[in-house]
């Protein structure tokens, strides 16, 4: 960009955004932004996840620093490499912004947004607040195809922090949220923030290895959070035709330990999904470690991996392709969820693994599944697996009907809660509802929540048998009286 457009543009930034009026904080275009400074910052300059930042700064971005001059793209990123990110495993500088300053002012040009002003001030800090700098912002952010860029950027008024009184929340303060997962002995805790729609936060804190800081693409063990993933596998062969919901499974495969027992001809995809198979979780729970039907199916509700794995080993049968395959044709690949995988292989990058802990701080034997199981030990990360939760709750891939069906309460489950397919059903009154599922295996804790009418959602991942210690405050600050709902169904 020659040297006069900018200053065309940096004159149209200043005249255009006086004559807009600021956005409230509660608006569109205020929780966008806000969302793309924590992209940028949260998870690209305190990660160092230099991707990050290749992704949202516009190829022609100009970055003016009062103290290092003029900056173009490449020369900021290279900046960042050589400098700030050079040893990332010893850095303690991270950036946190002053919320209470943040101003957002929209663009227009012949009535339509273009780009949007944010001022504000932010904080670089060195482990205390009283070694922090504080410096004044003006970034501009502008639509390129649809997608949000940092266009231009201007960071000045640099000075040493003297006493001046900035309240952040809690949740914005990565000192008070480490010092905290210590106290309830969780080494990594992964949150993905969905809003309007989309996957709007992720952030990761805690240790992936002592002494090195988990980055923002860590790697969780989900465990049962594996079941609403084989679940759309079998909701969206059904929606395009080539699976049926309510059709006998028998007609593919029946288990050898069920097979004289008449019962099996009644099980379907719809009792599986909403776990009314009869069958117990496991069969190794069983005396002779063989599966059986401890009710008649269809007439209740009873948790079930087994019902799982059936629907996995007839899915296979069918179509002969592994589950894995088939969920990388119909969810992983669509999606570009490039780190989630049933399956243990070379593709799996053992330095983002959170391994899981017990509440002493003893590490438990990573799970190396050859073959998939349709109904535990998942490997994803929070951006994919809330990229998954976004699909859903749009209904991506999913006919009207089996969306329905989906949310739909098949049967009663525990507290007042009922299962709908894949998922369980949480009733916030005011025709409002979440979908939910949980995870829970030595040193994994996760949950996730949606909420398809309200366009939010919630995920919370863990390597720790204390992770549940966390759930209340998490679900309380992210979906407000909705999370408190939840965990007063859970806890009257």
């Amino acid at each position: 960009m020659a040297k006069k457009n900018i200053i065309v543009l940096i004159f149209t930034i200043i005249f255009s955004a006086s004559s807009k009026a600021q956005v409230q904080n509660n608006s569109n275009l205020y929780k966008t932004i806000l969302a793309k400074d924590s992209l940028l910052f949260d998870v690209g300059f305190n990660t160092c996840d230099i991707k990050q930042f290749e992704n949202l700064l516009s190829e022609n971005l100009k970055f003016y620093h009062d103290k290092d001059g003029i900056s173009d793209k490449v020369k900021f990123l290279i900046d960042l490499k050589n400098g700030i990110c050079n040893n990332q495993a010893n850095r303690q500088v991270k950036r946190f912004l002053v919320k209470e300053t943040t101003e957002i002012f929209p663009l227009y040009k012949n009535g339509v947004l273009y780009a949007a002003v944010q001022n504000g001030e932010h904080m670089f800090t060195e482990k205390r607040e009283t070694q922090a700098g504080i410096a004044k912002f003006t970034n501009v952010w502008q639509l390129e195809n649809g997608e949000w860029k940092l266009a231009v950027s201007f960071s000045f008024d640099h000075q040493a922090y003297q006493n001046k009184t900035i309240e952040k929340s809690f949740f914005d303060n990565d000192t008070a949220i480490e010092k905290w997962l210590k106290e309830n002995k969780i080494p990594t805790l992964g949150i993905g923030v969905i809003e309007n729609g989309k996957l709007q936060q992720v952030k990761v804190f805690g240790e992936i290895t002592k002494g090195v800081s988990a980055p923002y693409n860590t790697i969780f063990n989900v465990a049962s959070l594996t079941k609403p993933v084989t679940a759309l596998v079998a909701l969206k062969l059904i929606s395009s035709g080539k699976w049926n919901l309510d059709e006998p499974i028998y007609k593919y495969w029946t288990d050898p330990d069920i097979a004289n027992d008449p019962r099996n001809k009644k099980l379907t995809t719809r009792l599986i999904l909403s776990h009314q198979t009869g069958f117990p979780n496991w069969r190794f729970m069983n005396d002779n470690k063989k599966l059986n039907f401890q009710f008649e199916p269809g007439t209740k509700y009873q948790y079930s991996g087994e019902g799982m794995e059936y629907l996995r080993k007839t899915l296979e049968k069918k179509f002969h392709k592994s589950l894995e395959q088939l969920a990388s044709e119909l969810i992983f690949s669509p999606l570009k969820m490039t780190d989630t995988r049933y399956i243990w292989d070379k593709n799996v990058d053992t330095a983002r693994l959170a391994i899981g802990y017990n509440k002493d701080r003893k590490a438990y034997e990573t799970v190396k599944n050859k073959i998939p199981n349709a109904a535990d030990d998942l490997v994803t990360t929070i951006e994919d697996y809330g990229n998954f939760l976004v699909s859903v709750m749009n209904s991506d891939g999913l006919s009207k009907k089996v969306f329905e069906e989906m949310t739909t309460k098949q049967v009663a489950s525990t507290k007042g809660k009922h299962f709908g397919l894949g998922f369980e059903i949480y009733d916030l009154e005011n025709n409002e509802y979440a979908l939910s599922h949980g995870g829970s295996d030595n040193g994994v804790q996760t949950i996730v929540f949606i909420l398809p009418k309200t366009k939010q959602g919630l995920l919370i991942f863990t390597n720790s048998d204390t992770g549940v210690s966390v759930y209340e405050t998490l679900l309380k600050h992210y979906l407000g009286s909705n999370g408190q709902k939840i965990f007063d169904i859970e806890t009257k």
